[in-house]
């Protein structure tokens, strides 16, 4: 299989040129405008940051990649899904809060803000993966699969479970619903913390298994009846029911990247990562630490594997930032990933990503100036 290609650039920039100008290039050079965009509806999907943390995407990558697809005839939105832990994105209301806290408006994007599953994470659709070895169906937020064309725009960063956050699991656990999120993370099976369970009765009447009751005046969950959908979770507003056992990395990965897989099939699709502020950990914290390896650069593909193995490649071969969480780390393992999570091993990532057709690890970096 011939390499893919990757393009890249750095951040360095002489006086006239700013990084937007350069994104722009980039994306010119890796092809953007051979996609047919004419009239149709693009989706960019992007992570809007949690609340407090401050080492997400600007706004202004998120409008110089809108500001392209308009040039070339489309029409974009941002969109990103509900989350399925508790914090300020687990229902679009709060979702849309936090973005504009965090700078995101048509004013400062040039495009519209669409929650991808819904108000409460519940609107999804159901879709094939080709080639699924875990995962034969996936739940993708509905505005998603209705877009004609698909952009990835993604901090490249590490992740507590996955090794490393890029463009594969931006777009497979960033577009799954929260039914799509727990099939992901876990065995599919919620739980109830009876503590904050008011007894309301909602989650019940929402569980088309008839798998919740109320006893006690507490909710219960019979895990012989649940699918494992995510409804009740969606539909819970006291935060008491939750996913259960949490999968092994290595069986997250491999479910992140076919339902990345599920969502670019049969369709246009292009990805961009920005290599900057790498924290150790997601943007889903409230909370940043200190960037682990200077600011590389801007990475775009159509291909996600390799994109996501190019940006890899590039960390590792970086230094560690003084007082950061990987230079106190053991830099004995020579990869900077699993220094700073030894229980994971991001390259599971990327294997199951090519043993299932999604792309292709093995690349070709082109500079562009």
């Amino acid at each position: 299989m011939a390499k893919s290609h990757v393009y890249f650039t750095d951040m360095r920039c002489r006086e006239g040129v700013s990084l937007l100008s350069k994104l722009d290039k980039l994306m010119e050079k890796a092809g953007l405008g051979s996609i047919d965009m004419e009239k149709k509806f693009v989706a960019i999907k992007m992570h809007f940051g949690e609340p407090g943390n401050l080492s997400f995407l600007r706004p202004n990558f998120a409008k110089t990649v809108a500001d392209a697809v308009r040039r070339h005839g489309g029409v974009p939105f941002l969109t990103d899904c509900n989350t399925l832990y508790v914090g300020r994105r687990k229902n679009a209301l709060e979702h849309l809060e936090a973005a504009q806290e965090n700078g995101f408006s048509p004013l400062t994007t040039g495009c519209q803000l669409i929650i991808a599953d819904g108000l409460k994470g519940t609107d999804d659709v159901e879709v094939p993966v080709r080639g699924g070895i875990l995962c034969k169906t996936a739940f993708i937020g509905r505005a998603i699969m209705d877009a004609d064309v698909f952009i990835s725009l993604s901090h490249f960063k590490g992740h507590e479970m996955a090794g490393f956050g890029g463009a594969i699991k931006n777009i497979g656990m960033g577009c799954g619903s929260r039914a799509g999120k727990m099939a992901q993370h876990c065995d599919g099976k919620p739980v109830v913390d009876q503590e904050k369970c008011r007894s309301c009765g909602t989650c019940a009447r929402y569980c088309a298994q008839e798998a919740i009751s109320l006893s006690g005046h507490k909710a219960g969950i019979d895990a012989d009846k649940c699918v494992g959908c995510g409804r009740c979770i969606g539909v819970c507003n006291f935060d008491a029911i939750a996913n259960g056992l949490w999968s092994a990395p290595e069986m997250l990965n491999a479910r992140m990247a076919e339902y990345a897989k599920a969502v670019v099939d049969g369709r246009p699709h292009f990805h961009v990562s920005i290599v900057n502020q790498v924290s150790p950990c997601c943007d889903c914290h409230g909370e940043n630490d200190a960037a682990v390896v200077p600011d590389l650069g801007m990475f775009a593909s159509f291909d996600p594997v390799a994109l996501d193995h190019a940006c890899i490649d590039a960390v590792n071969a970086a230094p560690a930032l003084p007082g950061s969480a990987l230079a106190q780390k053991d830099a004995g393992r020579h990869d900077h990933f699993t220094s700073i999570h030894p229980s994971t091993d991001w390259r599971s990532q990327i294997a199951h990503a090519e043993k299932i057709g999604l792309g292709n690890a093995a690349y070709e970096l082109v500079h562009v100036k």
